[in-house]
């Protein structure tokens, strides 16, 4: 009767044969075979590798209460702007979101989400780690509109307790004068919240420019029908606004240039409004060569949070002296670790899609994992520098990780050389960082 074999146990076998076949009439070599067969072998009959592997994930897998911890001390020390924009539909609201973040309008309609019967949000740039929150009044203007229910949710949401600056950005078109609703809900708001600032936006302004002007002036714009319904809105809404900027934000198929006309004057309304902090927040956002980095930044410096404690994982693991037993345990730790990446950046992933990302951006470092686990047979000294490489590896791993993620976040297809580039940086200053660390 033949006796069933493991398959893991013959995988294995294959890569010892091969390993040996390579060096025939070498006995030492083959002596290494034969204890790199057994141990492996005997392990994987004492506990399947599917299970160890699972078994000492969860042992040092880092929960999503810690991440959510994390990220609660991130958001505590971000210098983060409620902004509630409240206007009529068509105001010009989702351009003022646009101008201030530069995102597309595209996905600037597919940010909002609903937040309450009466108002949508949409946080700058995700969710969990928000530089700038939008709320959105729904429907005013609309005669079935329920203007005191739209009145109490927005001041429900003013009495939730946050550590964030607050403003409210009231918004109106230039040549609308039918803002009684408007004015009723800026009314009774200023009375229950007088320290929470409000700066009175008027847009659109093109629309009345005279009939042979077609494109913006050098702001402000010195025209008597600009000048006067401004005057009139301002008049209008007297006592109930601390600051006022006109603005004309369009699309770029509209043909006016710059088509964030006022930009920059609305960025100085805000900074005299907003706190210290926030105020420079919200000039650093509009500086658009810089504004992808410094959130990446801002990403990155919250991953390697717990970057760190997987590293640390992987170096512990990688320590035991049993070559290949452990690359299963590392990878289902390294695939855990990007998984929660996937999440810090707003991407939920199946572990297989987890492991696929893995695959992508590891790319040529699998020969070097191999010959990493090889120098365990080294005496003494095998098992220490496994596991700095192993630390280093994971380390690496998982700044690739930021690099893919933040891509995918900004709306770009992931660049591999970009991301090859950045894991071989990261794993040489991490073979330095890691090198003492010990079993």
């Amino acid at each position: 009767m033949s006796k069933q074999r493991d398959p893991d146990s013959e995988q294995l076998n294959e890569l010892t044969d091969t390993q040996t076949n390579n060096s025939v009439g070498n006995s030492w070599q083959n002596r290494i075979a034969g204890v790199w067969n057994k141990a492996t072998t005997g392990l994987t009959q004492l506990l399947p590798l599917e299970q160890l592997a699972q078994t000492v994930v969860d042992w040092f897998s880092v929960s999503e209460a810690q991440v959510a911890d994390i990220l609660d001390k991130v958001r505590a020390e971000l210098p983060t702007t409620q902004a509630l924009l409240i206007g009529k539909p068509q105001a010009g609201k989702s351009s003022i979101v646009r101008g201030l973040t530069g995102v597309s309008a595209e996905i600037v309609g597919q940010g909002f989400r609903p937040h309450t019967q009466h108002t949508q949000r949409y946080a700058y740039p995700s969710n969990d780690l928000p530089l700038l929150i939008f709320t959105d009044t729904v429907g005013l203007g609309d005669v079935k509109q329920d203007t005191k229910g739209v009145i109490q949710e927005l001041v429900e949401d003013l009495q939730q307790d946050t550590r964030s600056a607050r403003i409210l950005l009231l918004t109106v078109k230039i040549n609308d004068f039918a803002t009684d609703t408007l004015r009723q809900i800026a009314q009774q708001l200023r009375q229950q919240y007088p320290n929470i600032p409000c700066l009175l936006v008027v847009t659109c302004l093109h629309e009345l420019y005279p009939a042979d002007i077609v494109d913006h002036p050098a702001y402000p714009p010195d025209f008597e029908q600009v000048s006067r319904a401004f005057a009139e809105i301002e008049e209008a809404f007297a006592g109930l606004y601390d600051r006022s900027v006109l603005i004309d934000f369009t699309l770029e198929e509209d043909g006016y240039n710059p088509v964030f006309y006022g930009l920059e004057a609305l960025r100085d309304r805000l900074a005299e409004l907003l706190p210290q902090a926030e105020a420079q927040a919200i000039y650093q956002l509009l500086d658009r060569e810089e504004v992808g980095k410094q959130i990446g930044n801002l990403y990155r410096d919250t991953a390697r949070r717990y970057i760190l404690p997987f590293a640390i994982m992987s170096a512990t693991l990688a320590a035991v002296p049993l070559p290949l037993a452990t690359m299963p345990v590392l990878t289902s730790l390294q695939v855990s670790m990007v998984g929660l990446l996937g999440k810090l950046y707003g991407q939920t992933l199946t572990p297989s899609q987890a492991g696929g990302v893995v695959s992508t951006i590891a790319g040529g470092f699998l020969a070097q994992a191999i010959g990493r686990e090889l120098v365990k047979f080294i005496p003494i000294f095998g098992s220490a520098i496994a596991a700095s490489w192993a630390a280093a590896y994971t380390w690496a791993l998982g700044e690739a990780a930021c690099v893919y993620f933040g891509d995918l976040m900004g709306g770009k297809k992931p660049d591999p050389q970009r991301i090859q580039l950045v894991m071989q940086e990261a794993f040489q200053a991490a073979q330095e960082r890691f090198k003492g660390i010990k079993r």
